[in-house]
């Protein structure tokens, strides 16, 4: 199989085009790859569908940067303190422009990425019933099946999905434990898959225990070596979430010149994720590193 080890700069160039749908942040709060975003900025990337239930304030930065055209999304702020104020801008007054929104459940965004990973058109839920997403979201419709109210949530197929794990080889075949929210789903029906992984390990690594893998290796398009590529999000046995920055965040962006001096700080004044961890501080990132170490219990896979 062929080799798909990329550097991070390489992946967005290669596969990241203007215009893009991208899903980025598909475990909800854990795992979402800021790197990426932060590289996307810094090529200036333009005109993307983000696609995702929950992303933290990866899509508020992204928009106030003006990358966004659409977000497909649950939720666009920070989820240590509210609506993005970035978000809040582009929907109430167009600045920097003016965005779309299709709105969603967190669930209904999981039915369109697994209908889209089934190759269906659309999946019915009941779930959307009586509420004002209905209303929101013109793609929704109400059918009657056997005399049962359904909501028909068109499936989605992203250009792009990009997606942490924790660890991959060289061929995409990768390892994602923790909370996994819609990661496998979209996976499947992304048209390019994009893994950033926190280390690669050799396949024999990956084999080992198979019920880990998140999607067999011919269906990644580029795999990227990115240590620490989730801050100031989480990542299962590795690091834990940096509150502190996520307020100081919010705090930071309530002005249009705050957003820029933060943008500018952590995003447009380093050329690298590298340089970007420096940045960050090295006392800083020791500091959320996982120390106890809670192993699960061992398998056997043997079958004779």
């Amino acid at each position: 199989m062929k080799e798909k080890l990329e550097t991070l700069e390489q992946a967005i160039k290669n596969h990241i085009n203007d215009g893009d749908s991208v899903v980025m942040g598909a475990c909800l709060e854990p795992m979402i790859p800021f790197a990426a975003a932060y590289e996307i900025l810094r090529q200036k990337k333009k005109s993307l569908n983000v696609i995702a239930p929950i992303s933290d304030i990866l899509f508020d930065m992204l928009i106030g940067a003006g990358a966004v055209k659409k977000v497909t999304a649950a939720w666009a702020g920070n989820v240590s303190a509210g609506l993005g104020h970035n978000y809040r801008r582009a929907v109430e007054k167009g600045d920097p422009f003016p965005i779309e929104i299709e709105d969603h459940s967190n669930f209904s965004i999981g039915l369109a990425l697994l209908g889209g990973a089934m190759g269906a058109p659309f999946l019915p839920t009941k779930s959307l019933l009586g509420t004002g997403i209905v209303e929101s979201n013109p793609n929704l419709k109400q059918e009657v099946y056997n005399g049962e109210k359904l909501i028909y949530v068109p499936s989605i197929n992203p250009d792009v999905a990009i997606l942490g794990v924790q660890r991959a080889d060289k061929n995409g075949n990768a390892h994602l434990w923790g909370n996994l929210g819609i990661a496998q789903d979209a996976a499947m029906a992304g048209k390019k898959v994009i893994l950033l992984a926190e280390e690669i390990v050799e396949t024999s690594d990956v084999d080992s225990d198979p019920n880990r893998v998140l999607v067999p290796g011919f269906k990644v398009t580029s795999v990227v070596e990115c240590p620490g590529f989730a801050h100031p999000s989480p990542v299962q046995g590795y690091y834990q979430r940096d509150h502190e920055f996520f307020h100081t965040y919010h705090k930071e962006t309530k002005t249009v010149d705050g957003f820029k001096h933060w943008l500018d700080q952590y995003v447009l004044s380093v050329s690298s994720h590298e340089e970007y961890l420096k940045q960050v501080g090295k006392e800083r990132l020791d500091s959320l590193r996982i120390k106890q170490i809670k192993l699960a219990a061992p398998v056997n896979y043997a079958a004779d």
